[in-house]
C-alpha cells in the first residue's frame, strides 16, 4: 500500500505544469543582455576536492561588487527566474492536499511549490528585489540544470545541486548551503547492505548527469564495487528511480543521502543501506561571469546561515528536513577564494 501511495504521489507531482510564479512579466527569463564576461570564480583547472584552498565549494567573497550587470538585469525585469525541482519531497515539491478546492479538485493556484530549496529561493528573491514572491520557478530535470543556466533560461538553479570541479567548467556556484553524501537506497527486505560487494549483479538506478552517476562509474572502475553491478539505468529526474525501484525494474537507487531520506519518507518499504560513501555540498548555480550575482547570493547565504534557531537556515531545516534527517549540526561554513 505504501508503495502504491508513493507512486501516486510521484505521478501527481510529475504531471503538473513546470511553471509556478507570483510575479508578473512577459515570460522571458535569463540574465538579460548576454555580454557577461567570464570571471575567475569558475576556473575548474584550479579546482581539487582534496587540496586545501582549491576545494570546489570555494566561491567569491561577498565583499565585492554586488550590483553589476546580472543583478541590474534582474531588478529591471522585476522578478527572479529560478530552476528548481518539483518532484523532491521536502526539497522542492507540491503538496496536492493543499491544492484541493471545495469540490475536491486540484487548484494549481493554491498548490504552490514548497520545501527547503524553495525557501532559499524565496529568500534570495526577497533580498535582491525586496519581495520574496517576486520569483518565477521553472521545473528542470537533473540533466538540464546546466543547459538551463548556460542558455539563460534561468538566473540560477536551486535544486540540490552538488558543487563539483567538472561543473565549475560550465557554471559558477555560491558557497555551500548544505552538506550530504551519496548513499544507497533499496527495499527493506533486500540483501543489499550498502556501497559494497552486496551490489554484485544488482541493477542500480541514478539520475542522468548527477554526481551519483559519476561516483558509481568511478567506483566500479576502482573496484570499490563489483564490476558486475549494472549501472546502465539512468533517468531524467532522480525521483524516477524510486518508481523504477517500486516496479521492480532496478534493485537499488544511488543518490544524495538527503534526497534518499526524503524518498524513504515517501515510501516506508525502502530504506537507506549503509553509510554515505562521498562528502558533497549543495550550492546555488549561476552563469559563469555573473560575479555580482554570485557575490549577492553569497551575502544572502551569510545572513541566512546566522538566522539562528527559529529563523533562516535553521528554521527551514527544522520544518522540512529534521523529521527525516534528525537534528542538524548547522549549515556548512562558507569558504571564499
Amino acid at each position: 500500500m505504501a508503495a502504491a501511495v508513493a507512486c501516486a504521489l510521484v505521478a501527481v507531482f510529475t504531471v503538473l505544469l513546470p511553471l509556478s510564479h507570483t510575479a508578473s512579466g512577459d515570460g522571458s527569463t535569463g540574465l538579460g543582455s548576454g555580454g557577461v564576461a567570464d570571471g575567475v570564480q569558475a576556473r575548474a583547472d584550479d579546482c581539487s576536492p582534496d587540496e586545501k584552498g582549491h576545494e570546489p565549494e570555494r566561491s567569491l567573497d561577498p565583499k565585492g561588487d554586488q550590483n553589476g550587470e546580472a543583478v541590474k538585469a534582474i531588478k529591471a525585469r522585476g522578478y527572479l527566474s529560478v530552476g528548481v525541482d518539483q518532484n523532491s519531497y521536502r526539497w522542492g515539491y507540491r503538496d496536492p492536499n493543499k491544492g484541493l478546492g471545495k469540490t475536491g479538485s486540484q487548484d494549481a493556484k493554491t498548490s504552490e511549490l514548497e520545501g527547503f530549496d524553495i525557501d532559499l529561493a524565496h529568500e534570495i528573491a526577497g533580498e535582491i528585489l525586496g519581495d520574496p514572491g517576486a520569483i518565477r520557478f521553472r521545473a528542470i530535470p537533473t540533466n538540464q540544470r546546466i543547459p538551463a543556466i548556460k542558455s539563460g533560461q534561468v538566473d540560477m538553479v536551486v535544486r540540490t545541486m552538488t558543487i563539483s570541479c567538472d561543473r565549475l567548467a560550465d557554471v559558477a556556484f555560491s558557497t555551500a548551503y548544505f552538506q550530504t553524501g551519496q548513499q544507497v537506497l533499496a527495499p527493506r527486505a533486500s540483501d543489499i547492505t550498502g556501497y559494497d560487494k552486496s551490489l554484485a549483479g544488482k541493477r542500480i538506478c541514478t539520475a542522468k548527469g548527477s554526481t551519483a552517476e559519476t561516483a558509481l562509474g568511478d567506483g566500479r572502475d576502482k573496484n570499490e564495487i563489483p564490476r558486475s553491478a549494472d549501472i546502465t539505468t539512468t533517468v531524467p529526474n532522480q525521483l524516477d528511480c524510486l518508481v523504477r525501484l517500486q516496479l521492480g525494474e532496478v534493485d537499488a537507487v544511488v543518490t544524495d543521502g538527503a534526497l534518499a531520506a526524503s524518498q524513504a519518507a515517501q515510501d516506508p518499504t525502502v530504506q537507506l543501506k549503509g553509510e554515505p560513501f562521498t562528502t558533497e555540498y549543495y550550492g546555488v548555480a549561476m552563469k559563469k561571469g555573473a560575479d555580482d550575482l554570485v557575490r549577492r547570493v553569497n551575502q544572502v547565504l551569510e545572513d541566512y546561515r546566522r538566522g539562528g534557531k527559529g529563523s533562516g537556515w535553521q528554521k527551514s531545516y527544522d520544518k522540512w528536513l529534521e523529521a527525516d534527517l534528525g537534528p542538524s549540526s548547522g549549515p556548512p561554513a562558507p569558504k571564499y577564494k
